[in-house]
């Protein structure tokens, strides 16, 4: 992991658990560098016939509370435990963990989605609201992954002029079950965290699917 914070570079080290017992998943990363944790977050849900369906999400910056975003199923909307916002949950909905694998859910399902060019739009919650991601097919390319050449398909969401959200880019792997094997978190300020796959183990017989 390679991290830029307010003109500071820092080198760590990154985990991402995924498991499913085909009906739910729980899905875990953590980003450290030195001795501190940059980002811990959590997306615990089920996978049904929208694909990846969250339930709980929770996000641990760096020396600020963790916020949890709750999908009410009840209530039918998606709520906030760092603000007031609400959301109407009618089904598709995604936080911000469990978008990355749900590109990879429509990759394994319907690799057809993904053309140079191609426009994937989801409704993706964060900490404190919600809104519909673009998130465009750049293309294949070829990436350096643990020293090996990797063909990758690379995926972007660029914010709306104007807002503060953070960039995205995420490079899911076909040959290795369409896993992203490198993200890029860039905030407008220019700071980055940068993850890139060292190496992949398979938990269990359900740890991956």
């Amino acid at each position: 992991m390679e991290a830029l914070n307010k003109g500071q570079n820092y080198h760590g080290s990154g985990k991402i658990t995924w498991h499913t017992d085909g009906g739910s998943y729980t899905m875990n990363l953590e980003a450290g560098a030195l001795f501190f944790t940059v980002l811990d977050v959590k997306s615990e849900g089920e996978i049904n016939g929208f694909g990846i369906s969250p339930i709980t999400f929770t996000q641990k910056r760096f020396r600020k509370q963790p916020t949890i975003t709750t999908f009410h199923r009840e209530l039918n909307q998606i709520v906030f435990s760092d603000s007031n916002n609400s959301y109407p949950l009618s089904g598709g909905e995604q936080d911000r963990s469990s978008v990355v694998w749900q590109l990879a859910s429509i990759g394994r399902g319907d690799s057809s989605q993904f053309a140079p060019g191609a426009v994937i739009d989801m409704f993706v919650a964060g900490p404190k609201d919600a809104e519909t991601w673009r998130m465009q097919v750049i293309g294949e390319e070829q990436i350096s992954v643990n020293g090996d050449n990797t063909d990758v398909w690379h995926v972007i969401r660029i914010p709306l002029a104007g807002s503060h959200e953070q960039r995205l880019d995420i490079w899911l792997a076909p040959q290795q079950e369409w896993y992203p094997v490198k993200l890029r978190f860039t905030e407008t300020d220019g700071d980055y965290t940068d993850m890139s796959l060292s190496k992949l183990k398979r938990l269990d017989t359900a740890a991956a699917n």
